[in-house]
């Protein structure tokens, strides 16, 4: 059942070359904080508090930019903000490398706030090219193509600054960013459907879709980043402390082929099911897992309860997302997705480190699910009054 619904998504015409393009560009998007950090701490001497800084200044600027990039889609269309977006990431790239740090802090927060908007990009367009009875299966295909893409980035921009240093390896950034501009702008896949082109021009208020509702909405979605990301850096302090740091990437891909599992049979499940139940679930199943003994292996395979809905519980707040927005909001709603996602994270990361430092990373699963569940609970009476 799960193949036939993908195979159907893959016939939609557009939707093969989208995804494939979409995964191509995100590879060098994932690598970029990676290159960032190690290229402070290790090439430039500095320790991780600076290279901390540089990723959060860059992080800062997509932020703000994510909602702003998808606003512009939305008035001027998508072409002319890749032309601007593409030609401001291959300026940064191929000079960064020799900028001195505090240069470089500036141009990182210019770098994210001028970031390509490959994310958003993505599910807009599937959004326009997929029947609405479709769209669940094909954002639970975008989310697989995700976390292949954090699975490869990251480790290519580590193995890169490594072994050929930080010029070679932003040059490639840059140039695999470039690509990925340069083959969204010719690909220039629709931003609405063709019931939608109609709206075109209409104005749309933000209060008739910004409402609690929608904020709800952001709000479970941060706190589904909050807990993976809080897992992540729990999981590593474990194999930390255990001396078996050898087996980090290890640890953390298969934890990545658990979301892929989960997300691959929900997309061919015949229905839904809520973000909130499903983020819930997640931080109730992930509460737990610090209590394992017994080895960094257990907890791994402890965390396969809360990975199998990793995947299915971003895909979820994608679609309902889709569903409560007009098209011609769309793009700055999915900026504001995006800059949830991109908040969980940067909030989770110290707050999981304090708690890490004080604790012991045991009580940073438990307090990453109890946010979680907690986020959830307090969305429940705004969710009622969605659109």
């Amino acid at each position: 059942m799960a193949f036939e619904s993908y195979r159907r998504l893959l016939k939609i015409p557009g939707v093969p070359t989208l995804l494939l393009v979409g995964l191509l560009a995100r590879v060098p998007t994932t690598a970029t904080g990676m290159a960032l950090t190690l290229h402070v701490a290790v090439v430039m001497g500095l320790d991780f508090i600076p290279a901390g800084a540089i990723t959060a200044a860059s992080t800062i600027g997509n932020a703000i930019g994510s909602p702003l990039m998808g606003r512009m889609v939305d008035k001027y269309g998508l072409r002319p903000v890749l032309i601007i977006t593409t030609i401001a990431q291959a300026v940064f790239w191929s000079c960064a490398w020799s900028l001195p740090y505090w240069a470089l802090v500036v141009t990182a927060v210019l770098a994210g706030l001028l970031a390509l908007p490959v994310f958003s990009v993505t599910r807009q367009c599937l959004v326009a090219l997929v029947p609405v009875e479709q769209r669940r299966t094909g954002f639970a295909l975008d989310s697989m193509l995700v976390e292949v893409s954090y699975m490869v980035g990251p480790a290519l921009a580590s193995v890169g600054i490594v072994t050929l240093g930080s010029g070679v390896t932003f040059l490639g950034i840059g140039v695999g960013l470039t690509v990925a501009g340069l083959g969204l702008i010719l690909l220039n896949p629709p931003t609405r459907s063709a019931e939608e082109l109609g709206e075109q021009g209409q104005r749309v208020p933000r209060r008739q879709w910004l409402t609690p509702s929608f904020v709800a909405l952001l709000g479970t979605t941060a706190a589904a980043t909050f807990v993976l990301t809080a897992s992540e850096l729990s999981l590593i302090a474990t194999m930390e402390h255990a001396g078996e740091t050898a087996w980090v990437g290890l640890a953390v891909a298969v934890w990545c082929v658990y979301s892929l599992v989960g997300g691959f049979v929900y997309g061919g499940l015949s229905r839904g099911f809520s973000p909130l139940l499903l983020i819930g679930a997640m931080g109730l199943l992930t509460i737990p897992v610090g209590l394992v003994d017994g080895g960094w292996q257990w907890v791994v395979l402890a965390l396969l309860p809360a990975g199998l809905v990793c995947a299915p519980s971003l895909s979820s707040t994608v679609d309902v997302l889709s569903r409560w927005v007009p098209s011609v909001a769309r793009g700055e709603a999915m900026g504001l997705h995006g800059t949830a996602l991109l908040i969980g994270g940067a909030i989770s990361a110290p707050i999981a480190g304090a708690v890490i430092d004080s604790m012991g990373p045991s009580w940073a699963f438990a307090v990453a699910g109890l946010v979680a569940v907690l986020m959830v609970l307090a969305a429940l009476p705004f969710w009622r009054s969605r659109p």
